[in-house]
């Protein structure tokens, strides 16, 4: 397996090999007596640890870990545990927030050319497969998920895309324009709002989360993941990118640079329990591999070094200005100028589970019931529909720490 070359890499530099490697990880090499636990810089692949009687247990998900303990922790991004050594950080997120000063009040074509040159080169790296697995990529219609599509199109005889949404839902009929205009094998599911309810429980069992955010993304997530499972083992999306490019409504009156700069940071410093824990169950839920380009190593870093003044939304300027310049000329015009919408809105099902939940649970119900075990406090009826399923498959097991809050 691809997994061979982590033992050669290890038998060469030990425990400082994750300083070689360029990708998504979480590993674990026992070597003798010892053992060695990595996760990869951002967090993209999940680890979760807990210590019983001087023993290590560790697993992927929480749920592995609760026959052995109530005191299943998270394995921090970017670091490294050995059992002679302890942890080690070897990617500190804090480097992230040495940002450039800009010498020009506007991004010039060197710039540009960074952009579309890194972006470029992650995707390529992503589209290739172990013994030529097919590789398709999620396309909402929105702008991240088309620029993907685009760059991946390029030089590629066939391409397979697809969609996931509610009738009357803004990405059927942006995705279909993208299809068409890049001519991709374009793959659509429509689901309804039964279908919803059929499918949460089982959505949050994987997820292991209540986070209202969350799980209303999820939804789709799923669905889309389930689709594609009939027909790639690799599907890649446009997850990210919002968060290096300042995309999310809430940014949007932010008008001081470094404050800006400071809330990108905090959210691509908790991604690995959010976006990407969404990203990454509801995808292995159904044995297909998420990848996520925007969020390649060397993408980050080039979107953090730029001035964060050119990332800031004017009334002459629209959210993702960089990303929208950048790759204008491979997308049709209504695409490239797209607001953005998060997924659950996009695909039309984003306020219907709140309303549900507003409807089915009553006022005096949520106040009995909003501050939860472990000192939870929820803070909606959607979240205390949400926790309920989370409770009846978990308990009070599970710490509230480890439980990723969406800051969007």
């Amino acid at each position: 397996s691809d997994a061979e070359v982590l033992l050669k890499a290890y038998a060469a530099y030990g425990p400082e090999m994750v300083r070689q490697l360029d990708g998504v990880f979480a590993i674990a090499i026992q070597d003798g007596e010892d053992l060695f636990l990595a996760r990869d810089p951002i967090g993209i692949k999940p680890l979760y640890t807990a210590m019983v009687n001087g023993r290590v247990y560790f697993a992927s998900e929480i749920k592995a870990l609760m026959p052995f303990s109530k005191n299943v922790t998270e394995f921090p991004p970017g670091t490294t545990w050995h059992s002679r050594y302890g942890f080690r950080e070897y990617y500190p997120l804090e480097k992230l927030k040495q940002h450039r000063t800009a010498t020009h009040p506007e991004p010039g074509l060197e710039e540009y050319r960074d952009i579309y040159q890194n972006l470029a080169a992650a995707v390529n790296k992503r589209m290739s497969a172990d013994e030529g697995a097919p590789v398709g990529i999620s396309l909402s219609g929105g702008l991240d998920s088309s620029i993907i599509v685009a760059l991946a199109r390029e030089g590629r005889d066939r391409l397979d895309t697809f969609v996931v949404g509610m009738e009357g839902g803004e990405d059927l009929p942006a995705s279909q324009q993208v299809s068409e205009y890049l001519d991709t094998r374009h793959h659509v599911y429509k689901y309804t709002f039964e279908d919803m309810l059929a499918i949460l429980p089982e959505v949050i069992y994987y997820l292991e989360s209540y986070d209202a955010a969350l799980v209303r993304s999820a939804i789709p997530n799923y669905f889309l993941s389930k689709l594609a499972s009939d027909h790639v083992k690799v599907i890649l999306s446009g997850e990210g990118a919002d968060e290096l490019f300042a995309g999310y409504e809430y940014l949007y009156a932010i008008e001081d640079p470094e404050q800006l700069h400071n809330e990108l940071w905090a959210m691509v410093s908790v991604m690995h329990n959010t976006n990407l824990q969404r990203t990454d169950r509801m995808t292995m839920a159904h044995s297909i591999e998420g990848r996520v380009p925007f969020l390649d190593q060397q993408m980050i870093e080039l979107a953090f070094r730029m001035p964060p003044q050119w990332k800031l939304r004017r009334n002459d300027r629209a959210e993702k200005f960089l990303l929208r310049r950048t790759f204008a000329d491979l997308l049709p015009e209504s695409i490239a100028k797209r607001p953005k919408q998060k997924f659950s809105h996009g695909a039309g099902s984003g306020n219907l589970l709140a309303e549900h939940a507003h409807r089915t649970i009553s006022d005096e119900e949520f106040q009995r019931e909003r501050l939860a075990a472990n000192g939870v406090s929820l803070q909606s009826k959607e979240e205390l529909l949400y926790y309920r399923i989370f409770r009846s498959y978990f308990g009070d097991r599970i710490d509230p720490e480890v439980i990723g809050r969406t800051r969007s």
